[in-house]
């Protein structure tokens, strides 16, 4: 099991305190994949956050790999905030250790802690925007 330091080194974590991640740890689930595996599946329905503890996995779209996920990187949470199915398949590169939080996690956490759950969605807005940033400038460079 993850430990909350390790946690609150993570974007999706920033700026919730020790007594916060306490809380919510045991919300999360600890997931392992080997090299190879898909963790998300394209088109498919997918419920949960996940972000990476350790490995590393390529983002799949219609067969063209997008980009790639390391340590610390989150996925899933367009499927999580939107509710549509997958938009593209994360493929395990390596061994891949992933913590993740499914929607009734976070529905739980908004239960017990509207602030927790505001900095979690906070995070994952400035990660989308941050990602949506690198594509625009990966974008723009092959024109």
């Amino acid at each position: 099991m993850i430990d909350t330091d390790t946690l609150q080194r993570y974007s999706l974590f920033g700026g919730i305190g020790e007594e916060e991640i306490r809380k919510i740890l045991p919300l999360m689930e600890n997931e392992s994949y080997e090299a190879g595996d898909n963790i998300i599946v394209e088109g498919q329905r997918n419920d949960r956050i996940r972000f990476i503890v350790e490995g590393r996995t390529a983002v799949v779209k219609k067969g063209i790999v997008l980009s790639e996920f390391r340590e610390g990187d989150a996925f899933g949470e367009m499927e999580v905030l939107d509710v549509m199915p997958s938009a593209a398949t994360i493929k395990a590169l390596s061994g891949v250790r992933v913590m993740s939080m499914s929607n009734r996690s976070l529905r739980e956490i908004y239960r017990l802690d509207i602030k927790t759950f505001s900095l979690i969605i906070m995070n994952l807005a400035r990660d989308l925007s941050r990602r949506l940033r690198h594509m625009d400038d990966k974008a723009s460079e092959r024109e």
